[in-house]
């Protein structure tokens, strides 16, 4: 338990530049201690210690606004930025050196016992407010975009957008390939343009030269 707060805090350190000390992540951050009681809790619940670990879940949901259901399974490195709102289901399994930020759930999509939440991999940041639902595979070294909706198994290396959630950049190396030409379609912007488009064209028709006839070229 030592051994795990010690690489929780150091997580903290490398990916919160607001972090100063230990004492202020100790007292002032409610993502580790919901990690905390979840680490209590999951312990039980291995021993079939179930009130007492759902008990020790929801005193922890209670302190904290961080919901995590003792049967997960998280591993290393975890960081809870925030925290206000995070739910993470039973069955979900997160990775090593994974960041959640607020209102992230990972949830399930079926009221059938069995597998029902997330599979995250490793190094997957989840921005504030996402939604990652069923027993889906997020690939490893993954982003997914504040407030998307992920429904479907996403690949490695990926950057995810959208509702419902979709791939649009894939990274190789040091290279970013973009596979959505346009990303973070805008409904408003494409409603503009095609106007734009429209009058253009009505401009272009009313210049047209006439012809001896009196008719405009292109009238019948």
């Amino acid at each position: 338990m030592i051994q795990q707060l010690r690489e929780d805090i150091k997580a903290i350190f490398a990916r919160d530049p607001a972090a100063r000390s230990v004492a202020e992540i100790l007292i002032a951050y409610p993502g580790l201690h919901a990690l905390f009681f979840y680490r209590i809790a999951h312990w039980l619940w291995l021993r079939r210690r179930y009130i007492p670990g759902r008990l020790t879940s929801h005193v922890g949901r209670f302190f904290t606004g961080i919901e995590i259901h003792p049967g997960a399974i998280i591993g290393k490195a975890f960081f809870i930025d925030h925290g206000m709102g995070v739910v993470i289901g039973e069955t979900a399994e997160i990775g090593d050196n994974v960041t959640l930020y607020h209102g992230v759930t990972l949830g399930g999509t079926t009221w059938q016992k069995g597998k029902r939440h997330p599979t995250i991999g490793n190094n997957v940041v989840v921005g504030a407010g996402a939604k990652i639902l069923g027993p889906i595979t997020i690939g490893d070294n993954t982003r997914v975009g504040a407030n998307s909706v992920v429904v479907s198994d996403i690949p490695s290396n990926s950057v995810v957008v959208g509702i419902p959630g979709k791939v649009v950049f894939r990274v190789e190396g040091d290279r970013k390939i973009a596979l959505d030409k346009e990303f973070m379609p805008d409904p408003q912007a494409r409603a503009i343009t095609s106007l734009l488009e429209r009058v253009t064209a009505l401009e272009e028709k009313l210049n047209q030269p006439e012809s001896g006839d009196g008719k405009r070229e292109g009238d019948v």
